[in-house]
């Protein structure tokens, strides 16, 4: 628990707490508006909270050398969560372009 400062344990841990709260809010946008699109961007949010929880697991028990696996499990969601959140954007996109319709057609 050494491994970081309480000020930077405070960023971090915000961080996790505010993209959760995005998460959250970004699904509720899609149920009031009705667009699934929305619903995919919560979705694609997930791989980089899961990234980020790994960076604090891992910083919690600093840095322990065992556990260097949750590094790579970080940056390979990193990597996943890049994509989905383009995937998604992508979607968001396409769903707000005159003339399609609920089913991308």
């Amino acid at each position: 628990m050494h491994a970081l400062s309480i000020p930077t344990w405070i960023i971090h841990i915000s961080s996790v707490i505010e993209w959760i709260a995005a998460l959250w809010f970004i699904w509720i946008y899609g149920e009031v508006t009705g667009n699934r699109a929305w619903w995919a961007l919560s979705f694609g949010m997930l791989p980089a909270l899961v990234s980020a929880m790994c960076a604090c697991t891992w910083h919690y028990f600093d840095n322990d050398p065992s556990l260097e696996w949750m590094v790579t499990l970080q940056a390979t969601m990193t990597l996943i969560g890049n994509f989905t959140l383009c995937a998604a954007g992508w979607w968001i996109w396409r769903k707000s372009q005159p003339g399609i319709g609920e089913d991308g057609k």
